[in-house]
């Protein structure tokens, strides 16, 4: 029994050590994200998505990091770069976790950057795949608040585009609000965002 255990812990040993390895890289990466250093922290976590080939969330936040300093630029060039490195990272966690809610939402976001970019330009050939992709999010999990919210904030926006009442959907941001409530992610590394934006979006609603 005790040369089950030892080898026990020697198996467990290196786990141990690359999961650690794991976690400080992801803690750096999202330090860098938090200080700005947008291109170092796509770069890490390009580096911790090659060393986890079988792990969806840093290729998932790669993806993120790039898409989300998109929204604003003006400079297409540079656009362009973020938001085809963003898709890149997010076709490699599809191919990891296919039908993953949290992934759909993600491919959403980086639509919705170009929209934003040129609603003239790539909103005809793009709003129908946002709808899309966040009606299969709904479908795969009605209790996600970030999908339930996410899908709410596309709907106002194209709402206030084509001149309609906003009011319906602020209904769905206050049912994201109660569903981060109750949320209680896989880990400290999946995904966990969204609320404090809901709640500065519920605020509009009843200003």
């Amino acid at each position: 029994m005790k040369k089950v255990l030892i080898i026990l812990v020697a198996l467990m040993g290196p786990i141990a050590i690359a999961q650690d390895q794991y976690s400080k890289g992801m803690q750096k990466a999202f330090q860098l994200w938090g200080e700005g250093k947008i291109a170092e922290s796509s770069n890490l976590f390009e580096r911790i998505t090659a060393a986890e080939p079988d792990n969806w969330l840093p290729s998932y936040y790669g993806s993120q990091v790039n898409t989300l300093v998109s929204f604003g630029e003006k400079d297409k060039e540079k656009l362009t770069w973020q938001l085809e490195k963003a898709q890149e990272f997010i076709d490699f966690a599809k191919a990891i976790s296919p039908d993953n809610p949290e992934i759909l939402v993600q491919q959403a976001m980086i639509h919705t950057a170009w929209v934003a970019f040129d609603g003239a330009t790539y909103g005809m050939t793009l709003s129908g795949k946002v709808v899309g992709l966040y009606e299969k999010a709904l479908q795969l999990a009605p209790e996600n608040p970030r999908v339930v919210f996410s899908k709410a904030e596309w709907d106002m926006g194209s709402a206030r585009f084509f001149g309609q009442d906003t009011a319906p959907y602020c209904r769905d941001v206050e049912r994201a609000l109660e569903l981060f409530t109750n949320f209680k992610p896989k880990s400290p590394f999946h995904p966990n965002w969204g609320k404090d934006r809901a709640e500065a979006i519920l605020k509009q609603c009843q200003s």
